[in-house]
């Protein structure tokens, strides 16, 4: 981990460097934030649980738009507290063609200021291939706006 806990849980700025990290996939493969600079645009979908309705249509909308998340050289990561077996679970019942994260110890949500009281608060972030934040909002934006922040 490169920056402290975002304590106040406030969302990072666009313009800011992102917290770097690195975290176990659901194969139990390590991801590093690092491995895309100067390669890949980068969006971190921050998501409350695996395999509820909400998490669920977030991602498979992003799942349904991959193709031009891909066309636009951006590489998709899911990101919350639970286990490589539940994420690889909800990776194989919707086809997810991206990593899941595990945050076991919240510290890489925290460092993105989405902690809530109970669970992750669903946020989405679009990092470019320097590492800054080009796109920070909480819920669940549309893939367009997402890719737009990557072309302004």
């Amino acid at each position: 981990m490169e920056r402290k806990r975002n304590s106040s849980s406030h969302l990072l700025k666009v313009g800011e460097k992102a917290p770097g990290f690195s975290l176990w996939d659901q194969n139990q493969s390590v991801t590093t934030l690092d491995e895309f600079r100067g390669r890949k645009n980068v969006v971190l979908v921050f998501y409350p649980r695996d395999n509820t309705p909400g998490c669920t249509k977030q991602l498979c909308g992003i799942r349904d738009a991959f193709d031009v998340f891909t066309n636009d050289d951006v590489v998709v990561l899911g990101i919350n507290p639970q286990d490589s077996a539940s994420h690889k679970r909800f990776v194989n019942r919707h086809g997810f063609p991206f990593r899941l994260l595990v945050d076991r110890d919240k510290n890489v949500v925290s460092a993105y200021g989405c902690r809530g009281t109970l669970a992750t608060k669903r946020t989405v972030y679009g990092i470019d291939k320097e590492g800054t934040i080009v796109f920070a909002r909480r819920g669940m934006p549309s893939s367009e706006e997402i890719l737009r922040a990557f072309k302004e």
